[in-house]
């Protein structure tokens, strides 16, 4: 091995409103926020102890526009679900919304920001 994750880090227009977002998707606390000029804000927790999500801005971000291959996802993160029904309704009403596309045991999302993510479940 050579190092350890440190963060996953996504380029966004508004990295507070995003990570406000994720906050909730995922129940992960505000780590780092760089309340100055908004252009780093961190979730998770110190470094090898779990999952570091990290939202930096990019004021010309072009959003992914799933399915296009014009403009493809870049990344998409995975989350497991207990109950798909009210785990789509929970991320719709934070602004997620659904995309085309779902298989056995996933549906896909965009986050507010344009970005996909799948709700999965067993």
């Amino acid at each position: 091995m050579i190092g350890q994750l440190r963060s996953t880090v996504i380029d966004c227009p508004d990295p507070r409103a995003l990570a406000g977002f994720y906050s909730e998707l995922l129940g992960l606390p505000l780590l780092e926020d760089n309340s100055d000029d908004n252009e780093w804000v961190v979730l998770g927790g110190p470094p090898g102890h779990q999952p570091r999500l990290a939202f930096q801005r990019a004021i010309d971000l072009r959003p992914p526009a799933w399915p296009d291959p014009e403009r493809p996802q870049q990344f998409h993160l995975d989350v497991t679900v207990d109950d798909i029904e009210s785990a789509e309704k929970a991320a719709l009403a934070l602004g997620a919304r659904r995309l085309p596309g779902e298989g056995d045991g996933f549906r896909v999302y965009a986050d507010p920001a344009g970005h996909p993510f799948c709700l999965c479940w067993d």
